[in-house]
């Protein structure tokens, strides 16, 4: 019970992120993942075209 406690104890001393920060940290992510999959999907597409090239 002293854990359960002190669980509740240490959550109200988090410091919450705002909506705000939520939005800009959630479009941040958005916008990294879909740089990334358009960079690896044209790395991958210059790859493949190499290797076809390669064996041809």
């Amino acid at each position: 019970m002293k854990f359960i406690k002190s669980v509740f104890h240490e959550m109200h001393l988090v410091i919450w992120p705002t909506a705000k920060e939520n939005r800009r940290d959630t479009s941040i992510v958005i916008t990294l993942t879909l740089f990334f999959v358009v960079f690896f999907a044209i790395a991958d597409w210059l790859i493949h075209s190499l290797m076809l090239w390669f064996v041809k």
